[in-house]
Protein backbone atom coordinates (compact mmCIF):
# COMPACT_ATOMS: atom_id res chain seq x y z
CA UNK A 1 0.00 0.00 0.00
CA UNK A 2 1.28 3.58 -0.62
CA UNK A 3 2.17 5.80 2.21
CA UNK A 4 0.00 8.90 2.92
CA UNK A 5 -1.62 10.85 4.68
CA UNK A 6 -4.56 10.45 6.95
CA UNK A 7 -7.67 10.22 4.96
CA UNK A 8 -9.08 13.76 4.81
CA UNK A 9 -12.77 14.20 4.71
CA UNK A 10 -14.52 16.81 2.07
CA UNK A 11 -15.51 20.11 3.61
CA UNK A 12 -18.74 21.99 2.61
CA UNK A 13 -18.33 25.78 2.42
CA UNK A 14 -20.19 29.23 1.69
CA UNK A 15 -17.22 31.34 2.21
CA UNK A 16 -15.18 31.64 -0.69
CA UNK A 17 -12.12 32.74 0.93
CA UNK A 18 -12.78 29.35 3.55
CA UNK A 19 -12.75 27.22 0.65
CA UNK A 20 -9.36 28.82 -0.77
CA UNK A 21 -7.44 28.62 2.70
CA UNK A 22 -8.82 24.78 3.02
CA UNK A 23 -7.41 24.35 -0.37
CA UNK A 24 -3.99 25.98 0.81
CA UNK A 25 -3.68 23.75 4.18
CA UNK A 26 -4.46 20.49 1.94
CA UNK A 27 -2.08 21.48 -0.51
CA UNK A 28 0.35 22.20 1.30
CA UNK A 29 -0.19 19.04 4.08
CA UNK A 30 0.53 16.95 0.59
CA UNK A 31 3.65 18.79 -0.72
CA UNK A 32 5.16 18.75 2.97
CA UNK A 33 4.58 14.75 2.85
CA UNK A 34 6.32 14.66 -0.81
CA UNK A 35 9.18 16.78 0.25
CA UNK A 36 9.74 14.98 3.59
CA UNK A 37 9.91 11.67 1.90
CA UNK A 38 12.49 12.69 -0.68
CA UNK A 39 14.61 14.25 1.32
CA UNK A 40 15.13 11.08 3.43
CA UNK A 41 15.14 9.29 -0.07
CA UNK A 42 17.76 11.72 -1.07
CA UNK A 43 19.44 11.22 2.39
CA UNK A 44 19.82 7.07 1.70
CA UNK A 45 17.35 6.06 3.76
CA UNK A 46 15.35 2.82 2.86
CA UNK A 47 11.91 3.99 1.75
CA UNK A 48 10.17 0.41 1.59
CA UNK A 49 7.05 1.85 -0.13
CA UNK A 50 5.96 4.17 -3.07
CA UNK A 51 5.09 7.68 -1.27
CA UNK A 52 1.83 9.34 -2.51
CA UNK A 53 0.27 12.96 -1.88
CA UNK A 54 -2.91 14.28 -4.06
CA UNK A 55 -4.51 16.86 -5.54
CA UNK A 56 -6.81 18.78 -4.03
CA UNK A 57 -10.08 18.94 -5.63
CA UNK A 58 -13.05 21.62 -5.71
CA UNK A 59 -16.37 20.49 -6.47
CA UNK A 60 -20.35 21.81 -7.41
CA UNK A 61 -23.74 20.44 -7.49
CA UNK A 62 -26.46 22.18 -8.99
CA UNK A 63 -29.79 20.92 -10.12
CA UNK A 64 -30.84 24.21 -11.82
CA UNK A 65 -30.26 25.66 -14.99
CA UNK A 66 -27.36 28.63 -14.60
CA UNK A 67 -29.54 32.00 -13.58
CA UNK A 68 -26.26 33.89 -14.21
CA UNK A 69 -25.30 37.47 -15.12
CA UNK A 70 -25.76 36.83 -18.85
CA UNK A 71 -22.94 39.33 -19.21
CA UNK A 72 -19.96 37.41 -17.97
CA UNK A 73 -18.33 34.92 -20.23
CA UNK A 74 -17.15 32.78 -16.80
CA UNK A 75 -18.43 32.15 -13.59
CA UNK A 76 -20.96 29.71 -13.93
CA UNK A 77 -21.76 26.27 -15.26
CA UNK A 78 -24.79 25.93 -17.87
CA UNK A 79 -27.41 23.44 -16.33
CA UNK A 80 -27.01 20.85 -13.76
CA UNK A 81 -24.99 18.34 -12.84
CA UNK A 82 -21.41 17.74 -10.76
CA UNK A 83 -18.39 19.64 -11.57
CA UNK A 84 -14.96 19.30 -10.30
CA UNK A 85 -11.52 20.08 -11.17
CA UNK A 86 -8.24 19.77 -9.32
CA UNK A 87 -6.17 22.23 -8.01
CA UNK A 88 -2.61 23.14 -7.53
CA UNK A 89 0.07 26.27 -6.31
CA UNK A 90 -2.98 28.05 -4.01
CA UNK A 91 0.19 29.97 -3.05
CA UNK A 92 -0.25 31.22 -6.76
CA UNK A 93 -3.68 31.19 -7.97
CA UNK A 94 -4.94 32.14 -4.43
CA UNK A 95 -6.49 35.19 -5.52
CA UNK A 96 -7.73 33.14 -9.01
CA UNK A 97 -9.30 30.85 -6.77
CA UNK A 98 -11.42 33.22 -4.71
CA UNK A 99 -12.40 35.27 -7.57
CA UNK A 100 -13.47 32.13 -9.19
CA UNK A 101 -15.32 30.33 -6.05
CA UNK A 102 -17.29 33.89 -5.73
CA UNK A 103 -18.91 33.68 -9.17
CA UNK A 104 -19.65 29.92 -8.70
CA UNK A 105 -21.89 30.84 -5.29
CA UNK A 106 -22.97 34.23 -6.67
CA UNK A 107 -23.86 32.30 -9.86
CA UNK A 108 -25.66 29.15 -8.44
CA UNK A 109 -25.88 29.75 -4.28
CA UNK A 110 -24.26 26.29 -3.64
CA UNK A 111 -21.94 25.45 -1.29
CA UNK A 112 -18.32 24.44 -2.24
CA UNK A 113 -16.88 20.81 -1.74
CA UNK A 114 -13.04 21.08 -0.94
CA UNK A 115 -11.08 17.74 -0.18
CA UNK A 116 -8.36 15.31 -1.66
CA UNK A 117 -8.80 14.04 -5.16
CA UNK A 118 -7.47 10.67 -6.31
CA UNK A 119 -4.87 12.19 -8.85
CA UNK A 120 -1.51 11.92 -7.42
CA UNK A 121 1.11 14.83 -6.91
CA UNK A 122 4.01 14.18 -9.39
CA UNK A 123 7.36 14.57 -7.51
CA UNK A 124 8.50 16.86 -9.67
CA UNK A 125 6.11 19.30 -8.95
CA UNK A 126 6.64 19.03 -4.92
CA UNK A 127 10.15 20.49 -5.46
CA UNK A 128 10.92 24.11 -4.23
CA UNK A 129 12.00 26.75 -6.44
CA UNK A 130 15.48 26.19 -6.38
CA UNK A 131 15.89 22.42 -5.78
CA UNK A 132 17.58 20.09 -7.74
CA UNK A 133 17.70 16.65 -5.80
CA UNK A 134 17.87 14.45 -8.89
CA UNK A 135 21.78 15.57 -9.69
CA UNK A 136 22.94 14.23 -6.32
CA UNK A 137 21.69 10.95 -7.17
CA UNK A 138 23.03 7.84 -8.29
CA UNK A 139 21.68 6.30 -11.60
CA UNK A 140 20.67 3.50 -9.21
CA UNK A 141 19.11 5.80 -6.35
CA UNK A 142 17.26 7.31 -9.73
CA UNK A 143 15.65 4.18 -11.00
CA UNK A 144 14.82 3.15 -7.81
CA UNK A 145 12.83 6.74 -7.81
CA UNK A 146 10.71 5.84 -10.01
CA UNK A 147 9.13 2.76 -8.00
CA UNK A 148 9.03 4.88 -5.17
CA UNK A 149 7.08 7.93 -5.91
CA UNK A 150 4.66 9.26 -8.71
CA UNK A 151 6.16 10.77 -11.95
CA UNK A 152 4.00 13.51 -14.48
CA UNK A 153 2.00 11.01 -16.63
CA UNK A 154 1.42 12.76 -19.79
CA UNK A 155 -2.22 10.94 -19.65
CA UNK A 156 -3.20 13.25 -17.05
CA UNK A 157 -2.07 16.64 -19.00
CA UNK A 158 -3.71 16.52 -22.63
CA UNK A 159 -6.12 19.75 -23.67
CA UNK A 160 -8.82 17.55 -24.58
CA UNK A 161 -10.74 20.19 -22.40
CA UNK A 162 -9.92 23.22 -23.85
CA UNK A 163 -9.82 21.72 -27.63
CA UNK A 164 -13.68 20.74 -26.87
CA UNK A 165 -12.90 17.02 -27.73
CA UNK A 166 -13.28 15.53 -24.28
CA UNK A 167 -15.74 13.51 -23.43
CA UNK A 168 -17.26 12.32 -19.91
CA UNK A 169 -17.22 8.76 -18.74
CA UNK A 170 -20.13 7.26 -16.89
CA UNK A 171 -20.51 8.75 -13.40
CA UNK A 172 -17.59 11.39 -14.03
CA UNK A 173 -18.03 14.71 -13.18
CA UNK A 174 -17.72 17.52 -15.61
CA UNK A 175 -14.73 19.88 -15.40
CA UNK A 176 -15.06 23.29 -13.75
CA UNK A 177 -11.74 24.69 -15.92
CA UNK A 178 -9.63 24.41 -18.50
CA UNK A 179 -6.90 22.33 -16.89
CA UNK A 180 -6.18 20.27 -14.33
CA UNK A 181 -3.95 20.50 -11.85
CA UNK A 182 -0.96 18.40 -13.06
CA UNK A 183 -1.27 20.36 -16.60
CA UNK A 184 -0.91 23.32 -14.88
CA UNK A 185 2.26 22.23 -13.00
CA UNK A 186 3.86 20.79 -16.49
CA UNK A 187 3.23 24.58 -17.94
CA UNK A 188 4.75 26.52 -14.68
CA UNK A 189 8.07 24.07 -14.77
CA UNK A 190 8.00 24.64 -18.44
CA UNK A 191 7.79 28.55 -18.13
CA UNK A 192 10.83 28.44 -16.05
CA UNK A 193 12.61 26.71 -18.62
CA UNK A 194 11.75 28.83 -21.81
CA UNK A 195 11.34 32.23 -20.37
CA UNK A 196 14.34 32.40 -17.19
CA UNK A 197 12.23 33.55 -14.71
CA UNK A 198 9.63 32.48 -12.58
CA UNK A 199 5.91 32.16 -12.98
CA UNK A 200 5.14 34.49 -9.62
CA UNK A 201 6.88 37.55 -11.79
CA UNK A 202 4.35 36.70 -14.71
CA UNK A 203 1.66 39.53 -15.53
CA UNK A 204 -1.93 39.89 -16.69
CA UNK A 205 -0.97 41.15 -19.70
CA UNK A 206 1.23 39.73 -21.74
CA UNK A 207 3.34 41.23 -25.54
CA UNK A 208 5.00 39.32 -27.68
CA UNK A 209 7.63 40.14 -30.41
CA UNK A 210 10.27 38.27 -32.45
CA UNK A 211 12.77 40.86 -32.75
CA UNK A 212 15.09 41.70 -29.63
CA UNK A 213 14.82 45.27 -30.43
CA UNK A 214 11.71 45.37 -28.93
CA UNK A 215 13.36 43.85 -25.85
CA UNK A 216 15.81 46.47 -25.76
CA UNK A 217 13.74 49.59 -25.99
CA UNK A 218 11.44 47.15 -23.01
CA UNK A 219 14.10 47.43 -20.85
CA UNK A 220 15.13 50.86 -21.50
CA UNK A 221 11.34 51.74 -20.50
CA UNK A 222 11.68 49.63 -17.44
CA UNK A 223 14.45 50.83 -15.77
CA UNK A 224 13.41 54.15 -16.33
CA UNK A 225 9.81 53.22 -14.60
CA UNK A 226 12.37 52.15 -11.75
CA UNK A 227 14.12 55.34 -11.42
CA UNK A 228 10.37 57.21 -10.99
CA UNK A 229 9.20 57.22 -7.37
CA UNK A 230 5.37 57.25 -8.59
CA UNK A 231 5.57 54.68 -10.93
CA UNK A 232 2.90 52.48 -11.08
CA UNK A 233 5.19 49.73 -11.16
CA UNK A 234 6.92 48.23 -8.36
CA UNK A 235 9.53 46.00 -10.03
CA UNK A 236 10.96 44.94 -12.69
CA UNK A 237 11.96 41.07 -13.15
CA UNK A 238 14.97 39.96 -16.43
CA UNK A 239 15.96 36.77 -16.96
CA UNK A 240 17.35 34.53 -13.57
CA UNK A 241 15.08 36.36 -11.60
CA UNK A 242 16.97 39.64 -11.46
CA UNK A 243 15.04 42.17 -9.73
CA UNK A 244 15.47 46.08 -10.23
CA UNK A 245 13.29 47.35 -7.36
CA UNK A 246 11.15 50.64 -7.97
CA UNK A 247 12.88 53.50 -6.09
CA UNK A 248 12.21 54.47 -2.48
CA UNK A 249 10.58 50.81 -2.65
CA UNK A 250 11.10 49.39 1.03
CA UNK A 251 13.70 46.05 0.82
CA UNK A 252 11.20 44.16 2.63
CA UNK A 253 8.29 44.12 -0.17
CA UNK A 254 10.12 41.97 -2.58
CA UNK A 255 13.34 40.74 -1.30
CA UNK A 256 14.12 38.37 -4.57
CA UNK A 257 17.29 39.67 -6.31
CA UNK A 258 18.60 36.69 -8.26
CA UNK A 259 21.23 36.31 -11.06
CA UNK A 260 21.73 36.64 -14.64
CA UNK A 261 21.85 33.40 -16.20
CA UNK A 262 25.30 32.72 -18.20
CA UNK A 263 23.45 32.15 -21.18
CA UNK A 264 19.81 33.85 -22.07
CA UNK A 265 17.21 31.08 -22.47
CA UNK A 266 15.61 30.39 -25.28
CA UNK A 267 12.42 33.16 -25.00
CA UNK A 268 13.28 35.13 -22.34
CA UNK A 269 10.56 36.88 -20.55
CA UNK A 270 10.65 40.72 -18.65
CA UNK A 271 8.63 41.85 -15.89
CA UNK A 272 7.05 45.19 -15.36
CA UNK A 273 4.91 44.65 -12.05
CA UNK A 274 2.43 46.00 -10.73
CA UNK A 275 0.66 44.76 -7.29
CA UNK A 276 -2.57 43.80 -8.44
CA UNK A 277 -0.19 41.47 -11.19
CA UNK A 278 -2.01 43.49 -13.79
CA UNK A 279 1.45 45.03 -14.99
CA UNK A 280 3.01 43.56 -18.48
CA UNK A 281 4.96 41.18 -19.46
CA UNK A 282 6.65 41.08 -22.83
CA UNK A 283 8.33 38.04 -24.10
CA UNK A 284 10.90 37.17 -27.12
CA UNK A 285 9.38 34.16 -28.78
CA UNK A 286 12.35 34.70 -31.67
CA UNK A 287 10.82 33.59 -35.31
CA UNK A 288 8.77 30.77 -36.06
CA UNK A 289 5.04 29.37 -35.09
CA UNK A 290 6.95 25.98 -33.03
CA UNK A 291 7.87 28.71 -30.37
CA UNK A 292 4.43 30.76 -30.82
CA UNK A 293 2.76 27.81 -29.61
CA UNK A 294 5.13 26.14 -27.19
CA UNK A 295 5.20 29.48 -25.15
CA UNK A 296 1.04 30.07 -25.53
CA UNK A 297 0.70 26.68 -24.59
CA UNK A 298 2.24 27.29 -21.37
CA UNK A 299 1.28 30.97 -20.36
CA UNK A 300 -2.51 29.83 -21.01
CA UNK A 301 -2.41 28.09 -17.37
CA UNK A 302 -1.48 31.54 -15.82
CA UNK A 303 -4.87 32.75 -17.43
CA UNK A 304 -3.73 36.33 -18.60
CA UNK A 305 -6.29 38.60 -19.34
CA UNK A 306 -5.07 39.44 -22.43
CA UNK A 307 -1.89 38.90 -24.96
CA UNK A 308 -0.96 40.85 -28.16
CA UNK A 309 1.48 40.53 -30.56
CA UNK A 310 3.74 43.10 -31.50
CA UNK A 311 6.40 42.41 -34.06
CA UNK A 312 7.33 43.00 -37.87
CA UNK A 313 6.06 41.68 -40.85
CA UNK A 314 6.20 41.70 -44.50
CA UNK A 315 3.83 44.34 -46.30
CA UNK A 316 2.26 42.36 -49.20
CA UNK A 317 0.31 45.87 -50.82
CA UNK A 318 2.13 48.32 -52.98
CA UNK A 319 0.32 50.85 -51.14
CA UNK A 320 2.38 49.74 -47.94
CA UNK A 321 4.91 51.66 -46.55
CA UNK A 322 8.05 50.48 -44.43
CA UNK A 323 7.32 51.43 -40.46
CA UNK A 324 3.17 51.35 -41.70
CA UNK A 325 1.30 49.59 -39.05
CA UNK A 326 -1.13 46.45 -39.72
CA UNK A 327 -3.57 45.75 -37.02
CA UNK A 328 -5.06 42.33 -38.12
CA UNK A 329 -8.88 41.80 -38.27
CA UNK A 330 -8.29 37.73 -39.55
CA UNK A 331 -5.88 35.64 -40.20
CA UNK A 332 -4.49 32.72 -42.55
CA UNK A 333 -3.29 30.04 -41.19
CA UNK A 334 -0.48 28.41 -42.96
CA UNK A 335 1.59 27.76 -39.94
CA UNK A 336 0.79 23.99 -39.23
CA UNK A 337 1.42 23.64 -35.47
CA UNK A 338 -2.20 23.91 -34.16
CA UNK A 339 -4.00 21.70 -37.30
CA UNK A 340 -4.97 18.89 -34.72
CA UNK A 341 -5.68 20.60 -31.80
CA UNK A 342 -7.91 23.43 -34.06
CA UNK A 343 -9.14 21.81 -37.25
CA UNK A 344 -8.62 25.25 -40.03
CA UNK A 345 -12.10 25.14 -40.52
CA UNK A 346 -12.27 27.15 -37.05
CA UNK A 347 -12.61 30.90 -37.66
CA UNK A 348 -10.66 32.93 -35.57
CA UNK A 349 -12.03 36.02 -35.10
CA UNK A 350 -11.21 39.77 -34.31
CA UNK A 351 -12.08 40.64 -30.46
CA UNK A 352 -13.69 44.00 -30.43
CA UNK A 353 -12.06 44.94 -27.23
CA UNK A 354 -8.28 44.39 -28.36
CA UNK A 355 -8.79 46.23 -31.78
CA UNK A 356 -10.20 49.38 -30.14
CA UNK A 357 -7.97 49.43 -27.80
CA UNK A 358 -5.35 49.12 -30.27
CA UNK A 359 -6.68 51.51 -33.00
CA UNK A 360 -6.90 53.94 -29.84
CA UNK A 361 -3.18 53.13 -28.45
CA UNK A 362 -1.91 54.01 -32.06
CA UNK A 363 -3.62 57.71 -32.01
CA UNK A 364 -2.79 58.05 -28.81
CA UNK A 365 1.16 57.36 -29.46
CA UNK A 366 0.90 59.16 -32.77
CA UNK A 367 -1.42 61.63 -32.21
CA UNK A 368 -2.80 61.88 -35.54
CA UNK A 369 -6.58 62.23 -35.91
CA UNK A 370 -8.62 59.12 -36.88
CA UNK A 371 -9.14 60.13 -40.58
CA UNK A 372 -5.19 60.19 -40.60
CA UNK A 373 -4.71 56.87 -39.44
CA UNK A 374 -5.61 55.20 -42.80
CA UNK A 375 -2.07 56.73 -43.87
CA UNK A 376 -0.19 54.71 -41.45
CA UNK A 377 -2.52 51.90 -40.21
CA UNK A 378 -4.10 49.34 -42.56
CA UNK A 379 -6.57 46.88 -41.20
CA UNK A 380 -6.58 43.68 -42.77
CA UNK A 381 -6.27 39.85 -43.10
CA UNK A 382 -2.46 38.97 -41.75
CA UNK A 383 -1.35 35.55 -43.23
CA UNK A 384 1.05 33.54 -41.00
CA UNK A 385 3.37 31.07 -42.35
CA UNK A 386 5.81 27.90 -41.27
CA UNK A 387 7.97 28.61 -44.44
CA UNK A 388 10.24 31.40 -44.11
CA UNK A 389 11.59 31.54 -47.32
CA UNK A 390 7.91 31.30 -48.69
CA UNK A 391 9.18 33.20 -51.46
CA UNK A 392 11.48 30.80 -53.41
CA UNK A 393 8.99 28.37 -53.99
CA UNK A 394 8.65 27.42 -57.55
CA UNK A 395 6.18 29.97 -59.21
CA UNK A 396 5.71 31.54 -56.26
CA UNK A 397 2.39 29.83 -55.38
CA UNK A 398 1.64 31.25 -52.29
CA UNK A 399 1.05 34.74 -54.03
CA UNK A 400 -2.43 33.31 -55.48
CA UNK A 401 -3.46 32.21 -52.18
CA UNK A 402 -2.72 35.36 -50.03
CA UNK A 403 -4.54 37.47 -52.70
CA UNK A 404 -7.51 35.21 -52.35
CA UNK A 405 -7.62 35.66 -48.64
CA UNK A 406 -7.11 39.37 -48.90
CA UNK A 407 -4.52 39.26 -46.75
CA UNK A 408 -2.13 42.62 -46.59
CA UNK A 409 0.51 41.03 -44.18
CA UNK A 410 3.06 38.12 -43.83
CA UNK A 411 4.60 36.57 -40.62
CA UNK A 412 5.52 33.53 -38.69
CA UNK A 413 3.90 33.73 -35.77
CA UNK A 414 0.34 36.37 -35.36
CA UNK A 415 -2.02 33.84 -36.55
CA UNK A 416 -0.53 31.34 -34.07
CA UNK A 417 -0.90 33.36 -31.06
CA UNK A 418 -4.21 33.98 -32.32
CA UNK A 419 -5.56 30.51 -32.53
CA UNK A 420 -4.00 29.79 -29.33
CA UNK A 421 -5.76 32.36 -27.64
CA UNK A 422 -8.86 31.54 -29.41
CA UNK A 423 -8.46 28.11 -28.61
CA UNK A 424 -7.22 28.57 -24.46
CA UNK A 425 -9.91 31.83 -24.11
CA UNK A 426 -7.36 34.40 -24.01
CA UNK A 427 -8.10 37.37 -25.36
CA UNK A 428 -6.19 38.38 -28.31
CA UNK A 429 -4.73 40.65 -31.00
CA UNK A 430 -2.03 41.68 -33.31
CA UNK A 431 -0.55 45.11 -34.38
CA UNK A 432 2.65 44.66 -36.89
CA UNK A 433 4.90 47.35 -38.39
CA UNK A 434 6.02 46.54 -42.29
CA UNK A 435 9.68 46.14 -42.62
CA UNK A 436 10.10 45.10 -45.79
CA UNK A 437 8.23 44.74 -48.78
CA UNK A 438 9.33 41.84 -50.77
CA UNK A 439 6.47 41.04 -53.33
CA UNK A 440 7.26 44.88 -54.74
CA UNK A 441 10.95 44.41 -54.76
CA UNK A 442 11.92 46.20 -51.10
CA UNK A 443 13.84 43.13 -49.04
CA UNK A 444 15.70 44.18 -45.72
CA UNK A 445 19.15 45.63 -46.52
CA UNK A 446 21.43 46.24 -43.19
CA UNK A 447 21.47 50.04 -43.24
CA UNK A 448 17.59 50.20 -44.33
CA UNK A 449 16.89 48.20 -41.36
CA UNK A 450 18.73 49.81 -38.86
CA UNK A 451 17.59 52.81 -39.66
CA UNK A 452 13.38 51.14 -39.56
CA UNK A 453 14.07 49.67 -36.39
CA UNK A 454 15.71 53.08 -35.16
CA UNK A 455 12.60 54.86 -36.35
CA UNK A 456 9.79 52.46 -35.38
CA UNK A 457 10.63 50.31 -32.50
CA UNK A 458 10.21 52.71 -29.26
CA UNK A 459 6.53 53.92 -31.01
CA UNK A 460 5.35 50.55 -31.45
CA UNK A 461 6.28 49.41 -28.15
CA UNK A 462 4.71 52.45 -26.39
CA UNK A 463 1.48 51.53 -28.46
CA UNK A 464 1.34 48.24 -27.46
CA UNK A 465 1.60 49.38 -23.89
CA UNK A 466 -0.84 52.22 -24.05
CA UNK A 467 -3.29 49.41 -25.24
CA UNK A 468 -2.22 47.55 -21.85
CA UNK A 469 -3.56 51.09 -19.95
CA UNK A 470 -6.83 51.06 -22.10
CA UNK A 471 -7.75 47.24 -21.96
CA UNK A 472 -6.75 47.48 -17.80
CA UNK A 473 -8.60 50.71 -17.31
CA UNK A 474 -11.70 48.95 -19.65
CA UNK A 475 -11.88 46.50 -16.61
CA UNK A 476 -11.39 42.63 -17.12
CA UNK A 477 -15.35 41.39 -16.88
CA UNK A 478 -15.60 43.29 -20.01
CA UNK A 479 -12.73 41.67 -21.66
CA UNK A 480 -13.03 38.34 -21.44
CA UNK A 481 -15.82 37.95 -24.81
CA UNK A 482 -18.26 35.80 -24.83
CA UNK A 483 -16.50 35.19 -28.16
CA UNK A 484 -14.69 32.48 -27.04
CA UNK A 485 -17.43 30.35 -24.96
CA UNK A 486 -18.22 27.31 -26.45
CA UNK A 487 -21.83 25.04 -26.38
CA UNK A 488 -20.91 24.11 -23.02
CA UNK A 489 -17.71 26.19 -21.73
CA UNK A 490 -16.35 25.61 -18.18
CA UNK A 491 -16.36 28.03 -15.47
CA UNK A 492 -13.02 28.98 -14.38
CA UNK A 493 -12.27 31.80 -16.63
Amino acid sequence: MPITTDPVPATHFSDPDAAVACVQQLYQQQIEHLRGAMQRFVAGEDVPERVRAFYPYVRLHTTTVARADTRLAYGFVEGPGTFETTLTRPDLFGHYYTEQFRLLRKSHGVELEVGLSTHPIPIHFSFAEHDYVEGTLTPERRMLMRDRFDLPDLAAMDDGIANGTWTRRPGEPQPLSLFTAPRVDYSLHRLRHYTGTAPEWFQNFVLFTNYQFYIDEFMRLGHAEMANPDSEYIAFVEPGNVVTRRTGLPVQDIDELGAPPPRLPQMPGYHLVRRDRSGITMVNIGVGPANAKTITDHIAVLRPHAWMMLGHCAGLRNTQQLGDYVLAHAYVREDHVLDEELPLWVPIPALAEIQVALEQAVADVTQMERSALKRIMRTGTVASTDNRNWELLPDNTPQRRFSQSRAVALDMESATIAANGFRFRVPYGTLLCVSDKPLHGEIKLPGMANHFYRERVDQHLRIGMRAVDILRAGGIHRLHSRKLRSFAEVAFQ
